[in-house]
Protein backbone atom coordinates (compact mmCIF):
# COMPACT_ATOMS: atom_id res chain seq x y z
CA UNK A 1 0.00 0.00 0.00
CA UNK A 2 1.35 3.41 -0.91
CA UNK A 3 2.20 5.49 2.12
CA UNK A 4 0.12 8.52 2.86
CA UNK A 5 1.72 11.76 1.57
CA UNK A 6 3.18 14.02 4.25
CA UNK A 7 3.74 17.73 4.61
CA UNK A 8 7.41 17.02 3.82
CA UNK A 9 6.34 15.61 0.43
CA UNK A 10 4.23 18.70 -0.25
CA UNK A 11 7.10 21.00 0.73
CA UNK A 12 9.51 19.16 -1.57
CA UNK A 13 7.13 19.32 -4.56
CA UNK A 14 6.25 22.98 -3.95
CA UNK A 15 9.88 24.01 -3.36
CA UNK A 16 9.19 25.50 0.08
CA UNK A 17 10.01 24.64 3.67
CA UNK A 18 7.90 22.24 5.71
CA UNK A 19 7.02 25.07 8.06
CA UNK A 20 5.64 27.06 5.13
CA UNK A 21 3.30 24.16 4.31
CA UNK A 22 2.19 24.15 7.94
CA UNK A 23 1.62 27.91 7.88
CA UNK A 24 -0.52 27.63 4.74
CA UNK A 25 -2.78 24.97 6.25
CA UNK A 26 -3.12 26.74 9.59
CA UNK A 27 -3.96 30.08 7.95
CA UNK A 28 -0.89 31.88 9.27
CA UNK A 29 -0.56 35.45 7.99
CA UNK A 30 2.47 36.59 6.00
CA UNK A 31 2.36 33.91 3.28
CA UNK A 32 2.22 35.37 -0.22
CA UNK A 33 -0.62 34.39 -2.53
CA UNK A 34 1.85 32.90 -5.01
CA UNK A 35 3.43 30.69 -2.36
CA UNK A 36 0.08 29.66 -0.91
CA UNK A 37 -1.22 28.72 -4.38
CA UNK A 38 1.93 26.70 -5.07
CA UNK A 39 1.54 24.76 -1.82
CA UNK A 40 -2.16 24.10 -2.42
CA UNK A 41 -1.47 22.89 -5.98
CA UNK A 42 1.21 20.53 -4.70
CA UNK A 43 -1.11 19.24 -1.97
CA UNK A 44 -3.86 18.65 -4.52
CA UNK A 45 -1.49 16.83 -6.86
CA UNK A 46 -0.34 14.53 -4.04
CA UNK A 47 -3.86 14.19 -2.61
CA UNK A 48 -2.47 15.40 0.70
CA UNK A 49 -4.78 16.06 3.63
CA UNK A 50 -3.46 17.51 6.89
CA UNK A 51 -3.81 15.54 10.11
CA UNK A 52 -6.62 17.51 11.69
CA UNK A 53 -6.39 15.93 15.13
CA UNK A 54 -2.68 16.67 15.45
CA UNK A 55 -3.14 20.17 14.09
CA UNK A 56 -5.94 20.87 16.57
CA UNK A 57 -3.79 19.85 19.55
CA UNK A 58 -0.83 21.85 18.29
CA UNK A 59 -2.55 25.02 17.12
CA UNK A 60 -5.99 24.96 18.75
CA UNK A 61 -7.41 25.01 15.22
CA UNK A 62 -9.74 22.23 14.13
CA UNK A 63 -9.50 22.70 10.37
CA UNK A 64 -13.27 22.24 10.22
CA UNK A 65 -16.00 24.56 8.96
CA UNK A 66 -19.77 24.11 9.03
CA UNK A 67 -22.42 25.21 6.56
CA UNK A 68 -25.92 25.31 8.01
CA UNK A 69 -29.11 24.96 5.97
CA UNK A 70 -32.78 24.43 6.86
CA UNK A 71 -33.85 20.81 6.92
CA UNK A 72 -35.38 19.13 3.84
CA UNK A 73 -34.53 21.82 1.33
CA UNK A 74 -32.92 21.40 -2.09
CA UNK A 75 -32.68 25.06 -3.09
CA UNK A 76 -29.09 25.83 -2.10
CA UNK A 77 -27.38 22.80 -3.68
CA UNK A 78 -25.27 24.80 -6.13
CA UNK A 79 -24.43 27.33 -3.42
CA UNK A 80 -23.26 24.44 -1.24
CA UNK A 81 -21.13 22.87 -3.98
CA UNK A 82 -19.35 26.17 -4.56
CA UNK A 83 -18.81 26.74 -0.84
CA UNK A 84 -17.55 23.22 -0.20
CA UNK A 85 -15.13 23.29 -3.13
CA UNK A 86 -13.71 26.63 -2.01
CA UNK A 87 -13.17 25.36 1.55
CA UNK A 88 -11.48 22.16 0.40
CA UNK A 89 -9.13 24.13 -1.83
CA UNK A 90 -8.05 26.01 1.31
CA UNK A 91 -7.42 22.78 3.23
CA UNK A 92 -10.59 22.72 5.35
CA UNK A 93 -13.02 19.91 6.02
CA UNK A 94 -16.64 21.02 5.65
CA UNK A 95 -19.74 19.58 7.25
CA UNK A 96 -23.25 20.48 6.10
CA UNK A 97 -25.57 20.67 9.09
CA UNK A 98 -29.35 20.75 8.66
CA UNK A 99 -31.45 22.87 10.99
CA UNK A 100 -34.94 22.05 12.30
CA UNK A 101 -37.88 24.09 11.04
CA UNK A 102 -39.10 24.98 14.54
CA UNK A 103 -37.47 28.30 15.55
CA UNK A 104 -36.77 27.26 19.15
CA UNK A 105 -35.28 23.92 18.13
CA UNK A 106 -33.26 25.65 15.42
CA UNK A 107 -31.76 28.16 17.85
CA UNK A 108 -30.89 25.34 20.26
CA UNK A 109 -29.18 23.38 17.47
CA UNK A 110 -27.21 26.46 16.45
CA UNK A 111 -26.07 27.07 20.02
CA UNK A 112 -24.91 23.46 20.28
CA UNK A 113 -23.03 23.83 17.02
CA UNK A 114 -21.27 27.01 18.06
CA UNK A 115 -20.44 25.76 21.56
CA UNK A 116 -19.17 22.36 20.37
CA UNK A 117 -15.62 23.54 19.77
CA UNK A 118 -15.49 21.47 16.59
CA UNK A 119 -15.54 24.31 14.07
CA UNK A 120 -13.44 27.36 13.32
CA UNK A 121 -16.24 28.96 11.34
CA UNK A 122 -19.94 28.57 10.56
CA UNK A 123 -21.49 29.76 7.28
CA UNK A 124 -25.25 30.21 6.86
CA UNK A 125 -27.21 31.20 3.76
CA UNK A 126 -30.26 31.99 5.93
CA UNK A 127 -30.80 34.42 8.83
CA UNK A 128 -29.30 33.48 12.21
CA UNK A 129 -30.10 34.78 15.70
CA UNK A 130 -26.46 35.92 16.00
CA UNK A 131 -23.85 36.94 13.44
CA UNK A 132 -20.39 36.64 14.97
CA UNK A 133 -19.35 34.96 18.20
CA UNK A 134 -15.64 35.14 17.60
CA UNK A 135 -15.23 38.02 20.04
CA UNK A 136 -16.17 35.58 22.78
CA UNK A 137 -13.62 33.02 21.69
CA UNK A 138 -15.99 30.84 19.67
CA UNK A 139 -16.05 30.22 15.93
CA UNK A 140 -16.66 32.96 13.41
CA UNK A 141 -20.33 32.86 12.42
CA UNK A 142 -21.24 34.43 9.07
CA UNK A 143 -24.80 34.75 7.79
CA UNK A 144 -24.81 35.90 4.17
CA UNK A 145 -28.62 36.05 3.88
CA UNK A 146 -29.20 34.66 0.38
CA UNK A 147 -32.47 33.04 1.56
CA UNK A 148 -35.05 33.98 4.16
CA UNK A 149 -36.46 31.59 6.77
CA UNK A 150 -38.85 30.13 4.19
CA UNK A 151 -35.96 29.57 1.73
CA UNK A 152 -37.19 32.35 -0.56
CA UNK A 153 -34.29 33.98 -2.37
CA UNK A 154 -33.08 37.27 -0.96
CA UNK A 155 -29.64 38.87 -1.19
CA UNK A 156 -27.78 38.84 -4.49
CA UNK A 157 -30.45 37.06 -6.48
CA UNK A 158 -33.12 39.68 -5.92
CA UNK A 159 -31.06 41.95 -8.18
CA UNK A 160 -33.48 42.46 -11.06
CA UNK A 161 -31.39 44.55 -13.41
CA UNK A 162 -31.60 41.80 -16.08
CA UNK A 163 -35.33 42.58 -16.36
CA UNK A 164 -34.47 46.10 -17.47
CA UNK A 165 -31.77 44.76 -19.82
CA UNK A 166 -34.23 42.41 -21.52
CA UNK A 167 -36.95 45.03 -21.92
CA UNK A 168 -34.48 47.58 -23.28
CA UNK A 169 -33.21 45.13 -25.90
CA UNK A 170 -36.71 44.07 -26.92
CA UNK A 171 -37.72 47.73 -27.22
CA UNK A 172 -34.69 48.34 -29.42
CA UNK A 173 -35.94 45.49 -31.65
CA UNK A 174 -39.23 47.35 -32.06
CA UNK A 175 -41.44 45.94 -29.31
CA UNK A 176 -43.76 48.52 -27.75
CA UNK A 177 -46.30 46.32 -25.97
CA UNK A 178 -45.37 44.19 -22.95
CA UNK A 179 -46.90 42.00 -20.25
CA UNK A 180 -45.38 40.66 -17.02
CA UNK A 181 -46.20 37.18 -15.69
CA UNK A 182 -45.27 37.48 -12.03
CA UNK A 183 -44.35 35.12 -9.22
CA UNK A 184 -45.94 34.98 -5.76
CA UNK A 185 -45.85 38.25 -3.86
CA UNK A 186 -44.38 36.64 -0.73
CA UNK A 187 -41.12 36.02 -2.61
CA UNK A 188 -38.69 38.99 -2.47
CA UNK A 189 -37.34 38.01 -5.88
CA UNK A 190 -40.82 38.11 -7.44
CA UNK A 191 -41.52 41.53 -5.95
CA UNK A 192 -38.18 42.84 -7.22
CA UNK A 193 -38.79 41.56 -10.76
CA UNK A 194 -42.26 43.07 -10.83
CA UNK A 195 -40.92 46.43 -9.66
CA UNK A 196 -38.13 46.35 -12.25
CA UNK A 197 -40.67 45.59 -14.98
CA UNK A 198 -42.96 48.47 -14.00
CA UNK A 199 -40.09 50.93 -13.57
CA UNK A 200 -38.56 50.08 -16.96
CA UNK A 201 -41.87 50.24 -18.82
CA UNK A 202 -42.55 53.68 -17.34
CA UNK A 203 -39.01 54.93 -17.97
CA UNK A 204 -39.06 53.91 -21.64
CA UNK A 205 -42.65 55.04 -22.27
CA UNK A 206 -43.79 51.57 -23.35
CA UNK A 207 -47.28 50.06 -23.20
CA UNK A 208 -48.03 47.42 -20.55
CA UNK A 209 -51.02 45.10 -20.84
CA UNK A 210 -50.65 44.43 -17.14
CA UNK A 211 -49.08 42.18 -14.51
CA UNK A 212 -50.69 38.73 -14.19
CA UNK A 213 -50.27 35.65 -12.05
CA UNK A 214 -49.11 34.89 -8.54
CA UNK A 215 -47.50 31.45 -8.66
CA UNK A 216 -44.41 29.77 -10.10
CA UNK A 217 -46.29 27.43 -12.44
CA UNK A 218 -46.64 26.72 -16.11
CA UNK A 219 -50.43 26.68 -15.74
CA UNK A 220 -50.32 30.29 -14.48
CA UNK A 221 -48.35 31.38 -17.54
CA UNK A 222 -50.69 29.45 -19.82
CA UNK A 223 -53.81 30.97 -18.26
CA UNK A 224 -52.42 34.51 -18.47
CA UNK A 225 -51.66 34.26 -22.19
CA UNK A 226 -55.00 32.52 -22.87
CA UNK A 227 -56.74 35.54 -21.30
CA UNK A 228 -55.03 38.13 -23.52
CA UNK A 229 -57.10 39.77 -26.29
CA UNK A 230 -56.74 38.43 -29.81
CA UNK A 231 -55.13 41.67 -30.94
CA UNK A 232 -52.41 41.57 -28.24
CA UNK A 233 -49.52 40.78 -30.64
CA UNK A 234 -46.98 41.98 -31.42
CA UNK A 235 -46.17 41.45 -27.76
CA UNK A 236 -43.24 40.76 -25.43
CA UNK A 237 -43.88 38.53 -22.42
CA UNK A 238 -41.57 39.00 -19.43
CA UNK A 239 -42.04 35.93 -17.22
CA UNK A 240 -40.71 35.78 -13.67
CA UNK A 241 -39.23 32.31 -14.18
CA UNK A 242 -38.72 29.66 -16.85
CA UNK A 243 -41.62 27.47 -15.69
CA UNK A 244 -44.11 30.32 -16.12
CA UNK A 245 -42.52 31.10 -19.49
CA UNK A 246 -43.04 27.53 -20.76
CA UNK A 247 -46.77 27.84 -20.07
CA UNK A 248 -46.83 31.16 -21.92
CA UNK A 249 -45.08 29.60 -24.93
CA UNK A 250 -47.59 26.73 -25.01
CA UNK A 251 -50.58 29.07 -24.89
CA UNK A 252 -49.16 31.40 -27.53
CA UNK A 253 -48.43 28.50 -29.88
CA UNK A 254 -51.91 27.06 -29.38
CA UNK A 255 -53.40 30.44 -30.30
CA UNK A 256 -51.45 30.44 -33.55
CA UNK A 257 -49.04 33.16 -32.48
CA UNK A 258 -45.51 32.60 -33.74
CA UNK A 259 -42.38 33.15 -31.64
CA UNK A 260 -40.56 35.47 -31.69
CA UNK A 261 -42.33 37.36 -34.50
CA UNK A 262 -45.79 37.71 -32.91
CA UNK A 263 -44.76 37.08 -29.31
CA UNK A 264 -41.32 37.27 -27.69
CA UNK A 265 -40.94 35.45 -24.36
CA UNK A 266 -38.28 35.69 -21.65
CA UNK A 267 -37.85 33.64 -18.46
CA UNK A 268 -35.55 33.55 -15.45
CA UNK A 269 -33.38 30.78 -13.87
CA UNK A 270 -32.01 29.25 -17.09
CA UNK A 271 -33.20 25.75 -16.23
CA UNK A 272 -31.29 23.03 -18.13
CA UNK A 273 -34.29 22.24 -20.36
CA UNK A 274 -34.81 25.87 -21.38
CA UNK A 275 -32.13 25.67 -24.08
CA UNK A 276 -33.98 22.71 -25.66
CA UNK A 277 -37.49 24.13 -25.88
CA UNK A 278 -38.90 24.97 -29.30
CA UNK A 279 -38.10 27.78 -29.57
CA UNK A 280 -35.26 27.83 -27.05
CA UNK A 281 -35.96 30.23 -24.20
CA UNK A 282 -34.17 33.49 -23.46
CA UNK A 283 -33.48 33.42 -19.73
CA UNK A 284 -31.34 34.71 -16.86
CA UNK A 285 -28.54 32.50 -15.62
CA UNK A 286 -27.64 32.74 -11.92
CA UNK A 287 -24.13 31.66 -10.94
CA UNK A 288 -24.98 30.24 -7.53
CA UNK A 289 -21.85 28.12 -7.39
CA UNK A 290 -19.60 31.16 -7.69
CA UNK A 291 -21.66 32.98 -5.04
CA UNK A 292 -21.27 29.99 -2.73
CA UNK A 293 -17.50 30.01 -3.24
CA UNK A 294 -17.35 33.76 -2.59
CA UNK A 295 -19.35 33.37 0.62
CA UNK A 296 -17.02 30.64 1.85
CA UNK A 297 -13.95 32.74 1.02
CA UNK A 298 -15.50 35.53 3.13
CA UNK A 299 -15.82 33.14 6.06
CA UNK A 300 -12.28 31.81 5.66
CA UNK A 301 -10.88 35.34 5.49
CA UNK A 302 -12.69 36.16 8.75
CA UNK A 303 -11.43 32.97 10.38
CA UNK A 304 -7.86 33.76 9.38
CA UNK A 305 -8.08 37.46 10.10
CA UNK A 306 -7.27 38.30 6.48
CA UNK A 307 -8.66 40.71 3.92
CA UNK A 308 -12.14 39.84 2.60
CA UNK A 309 -12.29 38.72 -1.04
CA UNK A 310 -13.46 40.98 -3.84
CA UNK A 311 -17.12 40.54 -4.63
CA UNK A 312 -17.51 38.80 -8.01
CA UNK A 313 -19.19 40.49 -10.95
CA UNK A 314 -21.54 38.93 -13.46
CA UNK A 315 -23.47 36.62 -11.14
CA UNK A 316 -26.57 37.25 -13.29
CA UNK A 317 -26.35 36.94 -17.07
CA UNK A 318 -29.04 37.16 -19.74
CA UNK A 319 -28.80 34.19 -22.13
CA UNK A 320 -30.37 35.29 -25.40
CA UNK A 321 -32.10 32.55 -27.41
CA UNK A 322 -34.70 31.93 -30.10
CA UNK A 323 -37.77 32.98 -28.08
CA UNK A 324 -36.68 36.61 -28.54
CA UNK A 325 -34.20 36.44 -31.41
CA UNK A 326 -35.31 35.95 -34.99
CA UNK A 327 -33.04 33.60 -37.02
CA UNK A 328 -30.48 35.49 -39.04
Amino acid sequence: MDKRPTSHDVAHLAGVSQSTVSFVFTGRAGISEATRDRVLRAASELNYRPNLAARSMRTHRTGRLAVVVPIATMNPLTLLSGAISAAREEGYVVEVVSLPEDPTARDERLSELVDSGQYEGVLAFTPLPFTDTNGGGGPVVLSVGEFDDAMHMTGEFTDSRPIAEMIERLAAQGHRRFVHLAGPDDFPSARARRAAYLDTIARLGLESLGVFGDEWSGSAGEAAVDALPANAPPLAVIAANDVIATGAIRAATRRGWTLPDDVAVTGWDDHPQSAFLVPSLTSVSQDRERLGAYSMHRLIAAVRGGEPPTKPDGLLTVIWRESTESPR
